[in-house]
């Protein structure tokens, strides 16, 4: 399973047409999002304004410039406290091999998982153990977990969570005990940090790579037409068959499930991401009560302001998000929200105007891209959410009544 990762600004992680947006990419080309084992490919643009240019000035004439450090010595160097031969040793019998085997013609999948605890809970990408049909996503047909001790045992799908990309399966231990991984905490994740990550790329069990957080916060292609926000993205080489295998911290903890690598070459070229700690224990929760997950729904998608834009449009708020589009019928609808009848170019980008500004969420301002998604992920169906636009310049208070996220939204 592959899909593509949006490279929009979007605030609301639901509309077919911004939700599936180009990936970002440096210079024009084609890049690929690989989850499983199919790629899909698509065009990039170059960068627009504030892209970085050329890295270093060039060095006066007649000076000696020092060879450059190879990469394989940053960990070492410069994370002292970091020892991935002891993080190995301590977590990888807790890393495990998955195999599916799907109905029909479907063939069967390999991944990655791990154990979340000894009375044998397992937890890995729901992509590993489903496929897309026609009928929407269904499970595999039969599911076999290989431990470190070389056992194989048949595991039950507890619930599989296609927004956040997350499975929840369940296997009976014959008489050998199982050894669980702690969960970290990925909000203290820094850029920079090193990261192990470990699992069976190419069916290689239990290999081992090391790298760096390279950025937090990421938006990242689900299994929907929505995004998985906060999304860990890491230099640690990540493969097909890594897919739902751990990303871990220095202290051993699991940050993340590898999830997917973006790839102009088909292989590893050093950007994979992972689905961080804080959505995969609010999907397993769900999944252990209820074999499925839910999430409250606005029905809105927007852009960010920014002061440049609002000066262009002449909008009395330098942040904020643009409605771009109110899905007909939905909570934002039936609050009376309203959405762009209008469009400009505006510094190498597209924009929608003429619709409401979301300049407040619950009394904070909207400052950061994902601000909304973030104050909509807190809640729960049927739980209100409190906000302040500006119409016309003039602000308003609209109290919203959040709906449950439909599986698809058709587009207009």
């Amino acid at each position: 399973m592959k899909a593509r990762r949006a490279a929009t600004a979007a605030l609301l992680a639901l509309a077919a047409a911004l939700a599936l947006a180009l990936l970002a990419g440096c210079g024009s080309g084609t890049s690929t999002v690989i989850f499983k084992d199919k790629t899909e490919e698509s065009t990039t643009a170059a960068p627009g304004p504030g892209a970085e240019g050329a890295a270093g000035e060039e060095a006066e004439a007649g000076s000696e410039v020092p060879p450059p450090v190879p990469s394989e010595l940053a960990i070492e160097t410069g994370s002292p406290g970091f020892d991935a031969t002891e993080i190995y040793r301590e977590v990888s019998p807790g890393v495990v091999t998955i195999r599916s085997v799907f109905a029909g013609s479907a063939g069967g999948a390999e991944g990655s998982g791990f154990v979340l605890d000894a009375g044998g809970e397992i937890v890995t990408n729901a992509h590993v153990v489903t496929e897309e049909s026609s009928e929407g996503r269904t499970p595999a047909k039969e599911v076999f977990v290989e431990f470190s001790n070389r056992n194989v045992l048949e595991a039950q799908i507890v619930g599989f969570d296609p927004f956040a990309d997350v499975a929840l399966l369940k296997v009976e231990p014959e008489g050998f005990p199982l050894h669980a991984l702690e969960l970290g905490d990925d909000s203290e994740l820094e850029v920079g940090e090193p990261v192990a990550a470990i699992g069976s790329p190419f069916g290689e069990q239990r290999s081992l790579s090391v790298g760096v957080v390279s950025a937090t916060d990421r938006a990242v292609k689900s299994l929907t037409q929505f995004m998985i926000e906060g999304a860990i993205q890491t230099d640690a080489s990540i493969n097909p068959g890594n897919s739902g295998g751990p990303l871990l911290e220095g202290q051993g903890k699991v940050v993340g499930i590898n999830q997917q690598i973006e790839t102009n070459s088909g292989a590893n070229d050093g950007v994979g991401f992972a689905v961080p700690t804080t959505a995969i224990e609010r999907s397993v929760a769900q999944l252990r009560e209820n074999g499925v997950a839910e999430y409250a729904y606005i029905g809105v998608s927007s852009q960010p302001l920014y002061p440049q834009l609002a000066q262009k449009l002449g909008i009395d708020s330098e942040f904020g998000a643009l409605i771009a589009r109110v899905v007909p019928g939905g909570p934002a609808a039936e609050a009376g929200l309203r959405g762009a009848d209008g469009t400009i170019q505006f510094q190498a980008a597209e924009y929608e105007t003429g619709g409401d500004v979301i300049v407040e969420v619950e009394g904070h301002q909207v400052v950061q891209p994902d601000a909304l998604i973030r104050a909509v992920g807190s809640k729960k169906s049927g739980e209100k959410l409190e906000l302040t636009i500006l119409r016309d310049n003039k602000r308003k208070t609209i109290e919203v009544t959040l709906g449950k996220r439909p599986d698809r939204v058709e587009p207009e």
